[in-house]
Order: structure tokens, then C-alpha cells, then sequence
């Protein structure tokens, strides 16, 4: 197994359906320029509400990618 070195990056993602479909939207964008993401922590998570019902999902997250090498 070689060494890895990771960079982190924070995103935040949101839904009006659920935690995870604001994980998965965040990842999925975050996909479109970044290569090599390899994991995620969910650090915070809120809510917005409104009449109160919930309105939509918000969570912060940390996404570590490898460097790549020259």
C-alpha cells in the first residue's frame, strides 16, 4: 500500500428532501471538478423551517481527495 496524501475541501450541500440527498447533491456537484475524492465527514447539519414544517436540509461537509503525482 503506498502513502497517501489528502487535501480537504468544505462543502456545504442542501435539500428539501432529506440529510442524505444533501450529502449526495453536494458530492455529486463537487464530483464535476474535483478528481480523486476518496471520503466525507459530516461535520454540522441544520434545517430550515417554515409554517413549522421542515423546509429544507442543510449539512457541512469535509471531502478529502489524493493529490496526484507529477
Amino acid at each position: 500500500m503506498s502513502d497517501h496524501v489528502y487535501k480537504i475541501v468544505e462543502l456545504v450541500g442542501s435539500s428539501r428532501t432529506s440529510i442524505e440527498d444533501a450529502i449526495a447533491t453536494a458530492i455529486s456537484k463537487a464530483h464535476e471538478t474535483i478528481r480523486n475524492m476518496r471520503w466525507f465527514e459530516v461535520v454540522e447539519t441544520r434545517g430550515h423551517i417554515e409554517d413549522g414544517k421542515i423546509a429544507h436540509y442543510q449539512v457541512t461537509l469535509k471531502v478529502g481527495f489524493t493529490l496526484e503525482s507529477e
